[in-house]
């Protein structure tokens, strides 16, 4: 499991670097496979493919989001968190500074996905190229090279793991 050090050392690094947003995202993985949701076509970025992620609200820790977001947009119940696999900022719709944070979840079961804010899901192989960002591409990345060489990493580097 992850070293729960990790959560208030996020938030303070973001704070420092004025970072007005914080959003958190899952990798949920079953048999070599990732869970990926698809934007609404109505969506901003609609018809993209994302991680199950969403907003940490004002006080919430981010653990807490994560368990959240990922309960609210897949019926999915998370367990636990194994790894932090590095962040990302980006400008939202409104302009807003933010920055994701990815970790890789545990869940009690992969099935069924029950989606609220997605029109799809898809298990996507790690090996082949996923319909998704560039950001998300070098998430999923990391995610790969911690598997080949788990002991490589640190649980925790800082910028981007």
């Amino acid at each position: 499991m992850i070293d729960e050090s990790v959560y208030p050392t996020l938030r303070i690094e973001a704070e420092r670097d004025e970072v007005r947003r914080l959003v958190v995202g899952a990798v949920v993985v079953h048999h070599d496979r990732v869970l990926l949701l698809r934007r609404r076509r109505s969506d901003a970025l609609g018809g993209q493919w994302e991680l199950p992620s969403g907003v940490v609200e004002p006080g919430e820790a981010l653990d807490d989001a994560l368990t959240r977001e990922v309960a609210e947009e897949t019926g999915l119940e998370v367990t636990g968190v194994s790894d932090y696999l590095g962040e990302f900022d980006y400008l939202s719709g409104t302009g807003a500074r933010t920055r994701q944070f990815t970790f890789v979840v545990e869940v009690a079961a992969t099935e069924p996905v029950r989606l609220s804010e997605h029109d799809a899901h898809l298990w996507a192989r790690l090996d082949g190229e996923p319909p998704v960002s560039d950001e998300v591409r070098e998430v999923l990345g990391r995610y790969q090279r911690r598997l080949r060489d788990p002991h490589g990493w640190s649980s925790y580097s800082g910028n981007g793991a």
